[in-house]
């Protein structure tokens, strides 16, 4: 059997085995493990610790982000497309981008760290200099897969209610027995060990890596850190470690957007060149199986669900903000020539075959799943929620000034009179501002259109990499399945998501549930 299916099957027993399997696999995996005995084999196990699947997708058409389109011919590219985009629960096992697919590739991750955390501990290296490295990415990768599954499978965090919301299984062990029975736990709890695996692992991590941008340096760990304490709503800490990574000049440390916007928006130039390592602004970069590249490039897919001309002019790629009109950033706003596939091509998308003859393979996309930019608007908004309103517009200004190349700016009074003057959010008559509801207090006059300022652009910038989601959710966005004509027009309303409609957390996999594992709530 191959050992990534054994692995998989032995988290959390999603799946069953045979007892001779069984009985292989124990036989076999203390000699796998013994092997591990240097520093550079433990390091190169460490590859294995960075999962291969990515929840963009999958978020993308859970969020804001698509509407469905009644146009003759366009037909669904398949279940798991369908349920995602209804909000229901997802049975679709198979398809690369669903939720049984992306819960492997995560626990074989967590799984991989705590294999290697083990190998150092047993071997009486835990203090040792030479596995220091190893350890603090095993700690940061461990971390980031429980990370990416909170934010896919849980409620979003508030301190008000993460003891009332359930969490997942944080396993700090390997695997040796089949069947083990996990607890749920609190999100509280959740997120208390994610937290704590960072703060051991920060002061351990180094530079020292053949290709750097696939793991975590300095850099792209307190990236990581910074993000996780906005969500964690730890502003102070949020500021303190984004500010490590930008250093003194931000704008310094962004990406060179005249070039990219610069370069052809058909084929996988502009996407190839948008993960690329060379790129300064690229902190952590991932290798994912999937046809996300497809669904949301230039390529006659994903068009019945999808981010259409509706939402690219009303609410992100070429509506109106603070800056002025958003098509004045001067990126490309890709269309496939209908009105339901607008975007920005920078979601790479390669197939590699298994068998040429039948045509069979595995289609593969990466993301920049850390970057300069993300981190400067990580501050900006931790800066927003301290109240730090001079430090929050600076961050954002220097934001905008970059990504327009320096055509287009802020104010905090300019940010003010625009959302000011625009009505809130309604499916028939969208803008960029939905309303909040939140359980903590957000000051109106101008904390409020400072945050719809920095959501915004953050909209503008992620467009196709799976972010929006986690921000409807931590803001209590309501948002809405609209059916839309072939002329962009909403013909129904389907269905809202409401503040604390229990489907915000993504259900878990049909087989983790028959398992044992609690699944999560449903209304109905």
């Amino acid at each position: 059997m191959n050992m990534r299916n054994i692995y998989i099957y032995m988290l959390l027993a999603v799946t069953t085995l045979t007892l001779s399997s069984c009985d292989d696999f124990l036989d076999k995996l203390p000699d796998n493990r013994m092997d591990l005995n240097s520093k550079e084999k433990v390091q190169k196990y460490l590859v294995s610790a960075y999962p291969d699947h990515n929840p963009a997708y999958l978020t993308e058409l859970y969020s804001d982000n698509a509407d469905e389109f009644d146009v003759t011919g366009w037909g669904t590219d398949g279940i798991f497309q369908d349920q995602a985009f209804a909000w229901k629960d997802i049975t679709e096992t198979q398809d690369k981008e669903s939720p049984q697919e992306l819960w492997n590739s995560l626990y074989m991750a967590m799984g991989t760290a705590n294999t290697a955390l083990q190998t150092i501990e047993q071997s009486g290296n835990s203090t040792s200099s030479d596995y220091q490295a190893s350890k603090g990415e095993a700690l940061l990768c461990r971390a980031y897969a429980a990370f990416m599954l909170s934010n896919t499978f849980c409620m979003a965090y508030d301190a008000t209610t993460a003891d009332k919301h359930m969490g997942l299984p944080y396993p700090l062990q390997p695997e040796t027995i089949v069947g083990a029975k996990y607890e749920r736990g609190t999100l509280a709890a959740f997120y208390k060990q994610i937290n704590s695996d960072i703060e051991a692992g920060l002061p351990l991590v180094t530079d020292n890596y053949s290709r750097p941008k696939y793991h975590f340096t300095r850099n792209a760990a307190y990236a990581f850190a910074a993000l996780f304490n906005l969500y964690y709503q730890k502003y102070d800490k949020a500021v303190a470690y984004a500010s490590q990574v930008l250093g003194t000049n931000a704008s310094s440390k962004l990406r060179d957007w005249k070039a990219f916007n610069a370069l052809s928006a058909n084929g996988q130039i502009a996407p190839n060149a948008y993960v690329n390592t060379s790129s300064q602004a690229n902190l952590l970069l991932q290798t994912v199986y999937s046809q996300a590249g497809a669904y949301l490039g230039p390529y006659g897919v994903g068009n019945k669900y999808a981010h259409g001309q509706l939402i690219s002019e009303k609410e992100d790629l070429q509506s109106r903000g603070p800056w002025g009109r958003s098509a004045d950033f001067g990126y490309t706003v890709w269309s496939n020539n209908s009105l339901s596939k607008f975007f920005i091509n920078k979601v790479p998308y390669s197939f590699e075959y298994t068998d040429v003859q039948a045509g069979i393979g595995h289609a593969h996309s990466a993301y920049a799943v850390l970057t300069t930019d993300l981190t400067l608007l990580v501050r900006a908004e931790a800066y927003a929620m301290l109240g730090k309103y001079n430090e929050a517009v600076a961050d954002l200004n220097t934001e905008v000034k970059a990504y327009s190349s320096g055509a287009l700016s802020v104010t905090l009074d300019g940010i003010k009179d625009f959302y000011n003057g625009i009505s809130y959010y309604t499916p028939t008559d969208p803008t960029p501002k939905k309303r909040f509801n939140t359980a903590f207090n957000i000051e109106p006059t101008t904390q409020e259109p400072l945050l719809h300022a920095i959501l915004q652009l953050r909209r503008i910038m992620t467009t196709g990499e799976g972010w929006r989601l986690q921000d409807v959710k931590r803001y209590g966005m309501v948002i809405y399945r609209r059916t839309l004509s072939a002329s962009s027009t909403v013909v129904a309303v389907k269905d809202s998501l409401t503040a604390n409609d229990p489907r915000r957390a993504i259900q878990l996999p049909q087989d983790v549930i028959t398992a044992g594992l609690p699944a999560n709530p449903r209304n109905k």
